[in-house]
């Protein structure tokens, strides 16, 4: 039996068991993937005992994706850019091959949700500068967007990203920089794409505060959040007219990745997948 696992903390709000039980099944594989909840003070203790339990890999999810990053034995070029991962190989000799799925995840997401919508020169307002976003900044920015602002509660944490993308933003002909809540707020009407990268407005986590009065009307809202599906932020966007992406798509392509690494098979996404997903919502 193949064994494979998400770790985060909370934990008990992921999608991931039910997407990678649904291909399971599907596929008729001998295999488990289940939620394991690894508090940040254990994370290294913890990761080591799924190596001695036999597990063929793990998801990563809030708040470790940066912290995995470092025990990682191996990197892959995504997480080497972006510094966070979130899909864990363990190879035959227990070592970790750390990949980072997220960029491409949110990504395609974004272009099956909305087909007609070019990030080429396009600005985009990002929230938050943890590992997703990371990811989230290194897609736009491999995608050709002319400038991405950053908000986020600690200045350091968004500087540190800012600096670390220095050099590929810098390459890729894209402006980077920080803005507090207020600016941020300010100058949305010059934004083509909306993105909350952080757990705020997720259920059970303190509610995501922004002001869209300024906003651009043909801007589109992104929130990496799936539950609830619709949060605060889509439902506040859509009421004003503005198109919306929500995070289960975004969830179910990063999944596909870590899923034929751990169990051999390439899934294909069908609409009875996310119908499940979606249905306690």
């Amino acid at each position: 039996m193949i064994k494979a696992a998400v770790i985060g903390d909370p934990i008990s709000h992921s999608l991931s068991p039910k997407i990678h039980g649904f291909f399971l099944e599907k596929y008729k594989i001998d295999g488990t993937y289940e939620a394991i909840r690894i508090e940040k003070n254990n994370l290294r203790a913890d990761v080591q005992k799924l190596v001695v339990q036999g597990f063929a890999g793990f998801n990563v999810t809030i708040p470790h994706k940066e912290e995995i990053f470092k025990l990682c034995d191996y990197k892959s070029k995504s997480a080497q850019l972006t510094g966070a991962v979130n899909t864990v190989i363990i190879t035959k000799d227990g070592k970790f091959f750390g990949h980072n799925s997220d960029a491409d995840g949110f990504l395609n997401n974004l272009k099956n949700s909305q087909p007609d919508f070019v990030l080429k020169n396009k600005i985009a307002f990002v929230i938050g500068a943890g590992g997703a976003a990371r990811a989230i900044v290194y897609g736009l920015i491999k995608s050709g967007v002319k400038k991405i602002l950053i908000t986020n509660r600690s200045f350091g944490r968004a500087e540190k990203l800012i600096t670390n993308f220095t050099n590929f933003s810098a390459k890729n002909s894209c402006e980077i920089k920080f803005l507090n809540l207020e600016n941020f707020s300010k100058q949305l009407g010059d934004c083509d794409l909306l993105v909350n990268s952080t757990a705020l407005g997720m259920v059970g986590q303190e509610k995501l505060e922004l002001d869209l009065k300024n906003l651009n009307k043909a801007a589109i809202v992104y929130d990496i959040v799936y539950k609830p599906l619709i949060t605060d932020l889509l439902a506040l966007a859509q009421k004003r007219g503005n198109k919306i992406t929500s995070g289960i798509g975004m969830l179910i392509q990063q999944a596909l990745i870590g899923f034929e690494a751990w169990f051999g098979k390439k899934p294909e996404v069908d609409s009875e997948l996310e119908k499940i997903l979606t249905q306690n919502l």
